[in-house]
């Protein structure tokens, strides 16, 4: 099945490129998918409340240890024999022992046997250890294939494909090499990587081998699209992105290979191997994500140099992935000038093996010098917009205020109680009453607001972690669903499959608490993910539903400074963005919201890089309207306000383009709005009419104000 790993069209939309190069009369009708079918459901994380609960490496070792079976410590995973094979697949030709076989994942204790192909989780194993579950230790335990359908698409679109070399069109060939920056390297690194050209949709085609040759697994389709003086590449995977987890270029790995080069792209992996004879291998997800499966079968090395790309991104995914790696082995090149992309390095005639030496330790003490530093902070003066962060597409005042949404950060979120729910209807079966502040009903409209805010970021590629405590993962999905569409789906069902096969394919995951849960159990849920799915943003709403557990003392304030306290840390330790709901104490109704209402002692907007605050009633008007208030912004120290009109029925508060709405800046520090003399008059134009949603006769252009 075709799934799109940076785009949610079809390939046959994707594929109808224009000009010259793009001209073409669509792919063969037997190449042409079928309409989308029902894919299986992303699995949500599991409720750590349950009786299975995370292991350790201790207790994987305690184990191993009290049922006599060795181990070998490794870098990420411990190596044992494997209870999967037969007495003739456990020892070699000579009737030697053969190697401990099997890789337990350190941190998850998932397992995967390099020779049968099993895998499966930590209890997985102690059933077929401990004679369990009717004593079948592989069956259901066996490594997924792909399914029909997708194997018979694979090798069809295999067989049509060719090697480059031998396209009879030596213009059409020398084309291609252009558009993929593929000049300079040669036909036999592409012979030797197995690398083809499907004529028809004018795409490299990268395959996918099963550990030892014995089939075809998948394929990865590379397209070029011109994009002003550059190309933007288009990525289709078969199968989806989810179980696509092919290291590019592995069955070129020996045994006795001792250190590998990393690269987030097939052409990097190229380049870098015919340059250097090192072993190269591309991840599949580039610097999206590093799937713990692919663990096991980076254990032989000694060292692992990761050269992910040119820009700042790839910097911070490369020191993520080192993290999982075991970064003690690990070394990064730094992007900068003299150190681009390994293609781009080929094509420019630089030195790669010198770069190569260049590469620096991931791991250090725990006390640096400035010099240490340098590089990495003239890295961000640099590359000012991509230390900014990600910017909201749906929001772009946000994005004049906050510049970006950036890793590590905490951002505390609260909103004015209305009577009227945003959420659509009341409290459906099953949600609970539980401890609310005394601020009057919920439904200003905050979890609305922030699904939006969050999908924005998820759509650009942000792997999000949700944890909704007060309302439903079913109702959340639907509202953001409702979201991603921009209407509602319930009036046009017809195109429901269409529509959840794209936001399905996006990365976003859900915590399948509900109500009150314990800080340790949340953080426990958070870091598995992080680990697992390389989250980057975690949603939490809201703080109050978690505080029931905690027992550290009578105090609810005390309660909640620790559990700020925790995501804090988890933020700065896991370089992973939280982004905390909290519900205001009770104000007046004449008065707006400031950063000291939100509920309990100042710990919350004192440990929180930004504050945002939904407001509502007092300096918008009509019905419905409301406006966000920046009251703290720990980056640049830019605060302000601007409006939002929520849209009934998509669920969105993003301003429409044509909106005449205005964007004012806040400057003084505790987040009131500063009062100003209006012209030719005395005194000060009121609060209320400084910070209107834009309907002023004398409201500034926002392009024109000052920074």
């Amino acid at each position: 099945m075709w799934v799109l790993l940076r785009s949610v069209y079809p390939l046959r939309i994707l594929l109808s490129l224009r000009g010259k190069w793009m001209g073409w009369r669509g792919l063969p009708r037997s190449l042409v998918p079928g309409p989308p079918r029902r894919r299986y459901r992303k699995e949500a994380l599991p409720a750590l409340e349950v009786p299975v609960l995370p292991v350790t490496a201790t207790e994987i070792r305690q184990y191993l240890r009290a049922h006599g079976i060795p181990f070998q410590d490794g870098h990420s995973c411990l190596r044992a024999p494997s209870p999967f094979l037969g007495a003739s697949q456990l020892k070699d030709q000579t009737g030697a022992t053969t190697s401990f076989s099997l890789f337990i994942n350190k941190t998850t204790g998932r397992f995967l046997c390099m020779t049968s192909l099993a895998e499966g989780s930590w209890e997985d194993f102690q059933a077929s250890v401990e004679g369990r579950g009717d004593g079948d230790r592989e069956g259901i335990l066996l490594s997924e294939g792909p399914g029909a359908e997708d194997s018979e698409e694979i090798r069809r679109i295999w067989d049509r494909a060719i090697p480059l070399w031998e396209l009879p069109d030596l213009e059409e060939a020398q084309l291609a090499r252009v558009m993929f920056g593929l000049t300079k390297v040669t036909d036999d690194t592409l012979k030797r990587f197995s690398v083809r050209y499907l004529r028809p949709a004018r795409s490299l085609v990268f395959p996918w081998f099963s550990p030892g040759g014995l089939g075809l697994r998948g394929l990865k389709l590379l397209g070029a699209e011109g994009q002003g003086d550059g190309v933007h590449y288009v990525e289709t995977t078969i199968p989806r992105p989810g179980a696509y987890h092919n290291l590019f270029g592995l069955p070129l790995i020996s045994r006795r290979d001792v250190e590998v080069v990393l690269t987030s792209r097939e052409l990097d992996c190229l380049a870098l191997n015919q340059a250097t004879g090192l072993p190269t291998l591309a991840l599949p997800r580039g610097t999206a994500c590093l799937p713990p499966a692919l663990l096991p079968y980076l254990e032989q090395f000694r060292r692992i140099v990761l050269w992910l790309g040119d820009d700042l991104r790839s910097w911070e995914a490369a020191k993520l992935f080192a993290r999982k790696l075991n970064p003690k082995r690990c070394s990064l090149v730094r992007p900068g000038d003299q150190h681009p992309r390994p293609l781009e390095a080929l094509n420019r005639g630089l030195n790669l093996s010198r770069i190569l030496r260049s590469a620096l330790p991931a791991w250090h003490k725990s006390i640096v010098s400035f010099r240490q530093l340098r590089e990495e902070v003239l890295g961000e003066l640099s590359n000012v917009e991509q230390a900014a962060g990600v910017r909201w597409s749906r929001f772009p005042d946000l994005s004049r205020l906050l510049k970006g949404h950036r890793k590590g950060e905490l951002t505390v979120f609260t909103g004015y109680p209305l009577g009227n729910h945003c959420l659509g209807g009341g409290r459906g079966s099953g949600d609970m009453s539980v401890f609310n502040p005394p601020a009057g009903p919920t439904g200003s409209g905050k979890t609305t607001f922030i699904s939006e805010y969050a999908l924005d970021l998820c759509t650009q590629g942000v792997n999000t972690l949700w944890g909704s405590f007060e309302i439903s993962n079913v109702r959340l999905a639907r509202i953001m669903l409702t979201q991603f569409a921009l209407g509602r789906l319930e009036e046009q069902l017809d195109k429901y499959d269409e529509w959840a096969d794209r936001f399905e394919d996006l990365p976003l995951y859900f915590m399948t608490f509900h109500g009150q849960q314990s800080i340790r159990t949340v953080i426990d849920t958070m870091q598995h993910a992080v680990y697992v799915y390389d989250i980057c943003h975690v949603v939490i709403d809201n703080l109050q539903f978690m505080m029931g557990h905690e027992q550290l003392s009578t105090d609810r304030i005390a309660a909640q400074d620790y559990i700020v306290g925790a995501f804090r840390k988890f933020a700065t330790d896991s370089s992973c963005h939280v982004t905390l709901v909290i519900h205001p104490r009770k104000e007046d109704d004449d008065k707006e919201l400031q950063t000291a209402s939100i509920f309990g002692s100042a710990k919350a907007s004192q440990e929180a890089d930004n504050v945002l605050i939904l407001q509502d009633r007092k300096l918008v008007t009509g019905p419905g309207k409301r406006y966000l208030q920046v009251s703290k912004n720990r980056f640049d120290g830019d605060v302000g306000v601007f409006p939002l009109e929520f849209n009934k029925s998509s669920l969105t508060f993003s301003i429409p383009p044509k909106s005449k709405a205005r964007l004012k800046k806040i400057k003084d520090d505790n987040g009131l709005v500063a009062k100003k003399s209006s012209s030719g008059k005395k005194g000060a134009v009121p609060q209320n009419s400084e910070t209107c949603s834009g309907e002023a006769p004398n409201q500034p252009d926002p392009s024109k104000l000052s920074r």
